[in-house]
């Protein structure tokens, strides 16, 4: 077979297929990408099994065929083109690639062996806009787990319904929750989605204002989007009640600046003891003292900040680096802590910045507090 392509439209599109491929696969034939072209239109594939990525190209081309070719390789090879345009010709399991310069020869496997996409039957579906489902992506995946034992909490967990869709991430030290009223699914479904799949539709969609159509039965999910599409296995198994977690009456309620209350955090953060990452947060009236202490090498730090703070004083510790990763996911000016007592999950909310239908409820466990 033999096609004349741009060496960046192709470079660029299967840099984006590169992401699914493995350094270590079990499976050498996994290390290749699939070319299948019918006439001017080239498919390329790229799995690791699990997830399954495929774009569709235009090329010049009358020829019809398919060889799988490996993906470094190529990849590697045509980073170091300008653009230009590249004749790739194959015929008995090599590719060569022709170029105003020279060809290079690639030695390539056969298309057979590459595993059969697998097709959804009987799914049901959603659309969604590319950036709105990015940022339901961005706003949770730092909080799933990375636990093996617990394969549930190390996905994100989605919740479709024609009220809106709730996107939940927990590794059980914090939790996120993101819910979208302004989409609904004509269906009721819930499904466990792995990290991988959700990085790379992430790093795809971001600012992407395409419709994607999302495609799920019991074992997989389907996401097309113009050219592309992405086939993940599901998360095998139930998802913990979440709702169950988040207190409902927390009547402490403090309402501070992002930013400010960010920064003290980290300055804070750095004199903590580094196993527990302890921070105490005091608060009566109008203030907020922040206080960290290191009791094995004697450092400690406290901070004070003005904040706005409604219910009884009261002390309770987190872990700053979950603190800080929470604020830092946040895109507002102010932010609400919601506590009840120093032993219950605290409640963080972004006070402004969300769009219209936007919601989202951030949940982070205290540590106990030594007195």
């Amino acid at each position: 077979m033999k096609f004349i392509v741009s060496s960046s439209y192709l470079q660029k599109n299967l840099q984006l297929l590169g992401g699914v491929i493995n350094n270590n696969n079990t499976l050498p034939i996994l290390d290749n990408f699939l070319l299948e072209l019918k006439g001017s239109e080239l498919k390329v594939s790229a799995s690791d099994m699990e997830t399954t990525i495929t774009t569709r190209l235009e090329v010049e081309s009358q020829d019809d065929g398919n060889i799988a070719v490996p993906a470094k390789l190529l990849l590697d090879t045509l980073k170091t083109f300008p653009e230009q345009p590249l004749t790739f010709h194959s015929e008995d399991n090599m590719m060569t690639v022709s170029h105003d310069k020279g060809k290079s020869e690639i030695a390539c496997a056969l298309a057979e062996e590459f595993p059969k996409t697998v097709t959804l039957t009987d799914p049901s579906s959603t659309t969604i806009m590319g950036d709105t489902l990015a940022t339901a992506i961005n706003k949770t995946i730092f909080a799933a787990g990375n636990d093996d034992l617990r394969p549930v909490m190390s996905g994100v967990f989605f919740q479709f319904a024609s009220d809106g869709l709730t996107f939940v991430a927990t590794d059980a030290h914090k939790l996120v929750r993101y819910r979208r009223e302004d989409v609904s699914a004509q269906d009721t479904a819930e499904f466990i989605m792995p990290k991988k799949p959700l990085n790379i539709l992430k790093s795809i969609l971001q600012g992407n204002e395409a419709e994607v159509l999302v495609q799920y039965n019991e074992s997989n999910a389907q996401f097309t989007y113009e050219n592309t599409t992405i086939i993940c296995r599901l998360i095998d198994g139930k998802y913990p009640n979440y709702e169950a977690v988040i207190p409902k009456e927390n009547p402490n309620k403090l309402t501070i600046s992002r930013t400010q209350f960010l920064n003290s955090v980290r300055r804070v953060s750095i004199f903590s003891n580094k196993t527990t990452h302890q921070i105490r947060l005091k608060m009566a009236g109008a203030e907020l003292n922040i206080s960290a202490e290191d009791l094995d090498y004697s450092n400690k730090a406290d901070e004070r900040l003005t904040c706005d703070y409604q219910g009884d004083d009261m002390q309770i510790g987190f872990n700053s680096r979950f603190l800080i990763e929470m604020l830092n996911n946040l895109t507002c000016d102010d932010v609400s802590l919601e506590m009840s007592l120093p032993n219950r999950a605290g409640i963080l909310t972004p006070v402004d910045g969300l769009e219209e239908g936007e919601n989202v409820t951030m949940l982070v466990m205290p540590v106990m507090l030594n007195q």
